[in-house]
């Protein structure tokens, strides 16, 4: 791991009168994956999308590999190499497969690159090439997250960012998608993974951060966290033993 290549600094987002995110700041190395963690309602998913460029920060900066890209449109966000893999049951489920993966390499300049990139997701996602012709409307959730994963994936980004990517899945489903994303780890990919499932997070994690009402309440090496019942406890809502 090298320096870092995204830092978010007092983040704060405003829906109207409610706020949606108080108070966040986390910094992502290069190489690394990083995790956002905290319970339902937490902010993760509002922090990832202010980054993404799809809802307006009201306050804070984010910085992308040393440049200000603070409230600029997710097309710009996208072709600069940060890509947003949300929750897979956001797709366009009327296109096929295919199409919605081609959909993701919009922002690649040379298009003859595009077959590459479609031959990398197919490998990661087996699945995804047996039912390339198939309605994305049709898969199931599991596949769902796959084609998410695998669209983001398709702008050839410097840093994924996934949205709950275990959300609903069956525990088959989510052990193989998280044995994709340490795969992809060992191939240099930076990311930043927001979830629910502490355990598996933090297992895949270089290090951590925990979300709360909206702010960043705590931080660390993702196996110091681990690590430490507190923590889980206090923050996490995790049962431990002896409590």
């Amino acid at each position: 791991m090298s320096g870092p290549i995204l830092t978010v600094a007092n983040l704060m987002v405003r829906y109207g009168d409610l706020v949606g995110v108080a108070d966040v700041s986390l910094t992502v190395p290069s190489g690394s994956i990083v995790a956002l963690l905290g319970s339902n309602g937490a902010g993760k998913t509002t922090t990832l999308n202010a980054i993404a460029g799809l809802v307006p920060p009201a306050g804070g900066t984010v910085t992308w590999q040393g440049t200000d890209i603070t409230g600029r449109p997710a097309h710009a966000i996208v072709a600069g190499g940060l890509a947003l893999a949300p929750e897979g049951w956001r797709l366009f489920v009327q296109q096929t497969v295919e199409q919605n993966l081609r959909l993701g390499a919009t922002v690649i300049a040379d298009k003859s690159r595009v077959p590459a990139l479609l031959d990398r997701v197919f490998s990661l996602f087996p699945r995804l090439a047996e039912r390339r012709k198939q309605r994305s409307g049709t898969l199931s959730g599991g596949e769902r997250q796959m084609l998410a994963t695998g669209r983001a994936l398709m702008s050839d980004p410097k840093l994924l960012m996934l949205d709950e990517p275990s959300l609903g899945l069956a525990p088959a489903v989510v052990e193989s998608m998280y044995e994709t994303l340490a795969k992809l780890k060992r191939e240099g990919l930076t990311m930043l993974l927001a979830e629910q499932a502490v355990e598996l997070a933090l297992e895949v994690a270089d290090y951590a951060y925990v979300l709360q009402t909206g702010k960043t309440v705590l931080e660390g090496p993702a196996a110091q966290l681990a690590d430490d019942r507190d923590v889980q406890r206090i923050y996490l809502g995790l049962e431990t033993e002896g409590s």
